[in-house]
């Protein structure tokens, strides 16, 4: 396992800090920061990384939608939108708004920060405004990149969105970019994102914590079914199993005209 940098668990800056930052999520939608960001990653995604996507017909083109992926490397939020022609908001932590020229990029490029170590509601009431202007919202379910080389454990944030706000969400496996850590050695890993079908659920407009851990044990439990998947098959394994069981869907079905 490489060695990565300590986690910084609670941001001594003060709320009023990140204001600007939430107000402007709230109101605009990326611009072209975003766009000359899609330019630049796609090359190294494609090439070094031989980044490929499965299923990603499985996010809806227009209308509010959250993504929920696993986390292991800083790459995860370029891999999960690189393949989807919309914009996607990332929830990021806030201590990556480090200086200005990072948070000129985050601010004009759809991400928001959220205060870890803090209760924070801000963070919650900027992700529930983006899917009411639509938006498609990136939400980690582990609430961070994993420390252990597996997969972790999910936390309530995600099911406490998708219960409160009612609007689908997409399973997201990205397998591979635990290697992305290693790119200093020329080692660069091949990695595999894919979409499941959407997920939804009713709504539950104050749901208990118990409540909100579960809805988001269920999220990442597809999670975790796509990622053995991927690990144990490999790509062109998960693809042709979806083929297949695609066909025998099909070829099971009866024509209306025939139904008895």
């Amino acid at each position: 396992m490489p060695d990565i940098k300590p986690q910084v668990y609670k941001d001594p800056r003060p709320a009023e800090y990140f204001t600007r930052f939430h107000e402007r999520s709230r109101t605009h939608d990326p611009d072209w920061v975003y766009d000359l960001a899609r330019i630049i990653v796609t090359p190294p995604s494609l090439l070094l990384y031989r980044a490929r996507a499965i299923g990603a017909e499985n996010v809806p083109r227009a209308g509010p939608v959250i993504l929920a992926p696993n986390h292991f490397s800083q790459w995860d939020h370029f891999f999960a939108g690189v393949f989807l022609p919309r914009k996607v908001r990332f929830m990021a932590k806030s201590q990556l708004f480090s200086n200005r020229v990072i948070e000129f990029i985050f601010r004009h490029g759809g991400a928001f920060p959220i205060r870890r170590g803090h209760h924070d509601e801000e963070a919650f009431k900027t992700a529930y405004t983006i899917l009411e202007r639509g938006g498609c919202l990136l939400m980690y379910p582990e609430g961070g990149r994993s420390r252990t080389g597996g997969l972790g454990e999910p936390r309530p944030g995600v099911g406490r969105i998708a219960l409160e706000s009612g609007v689908p969400v997409v399973p997201v496996a990205i397998h591979g970019s635990l290697g992305v850590r290693r790119w200093r050695k020329l080692r660069f890993p091949k990695v595999t994102i894919q979409f499941g079908e959407p997920m939804r659920f009713e709504v539950v407009p104050s749901p208990s914590r118990e409540r909100q851990l579960e809805i988001a044990a269920q999220i990442f439990e597809r999670v975790q079914e796509m990622y053995a998947a991927l690990d144990e098959k490999g790509r062109r394994g998960v693809v042709k199993a979806l083929r297949e069981g695609i066909e025998s869907r099909t070829e099971h079905q009866v024509p209306a005209g025939q139904a008895r």
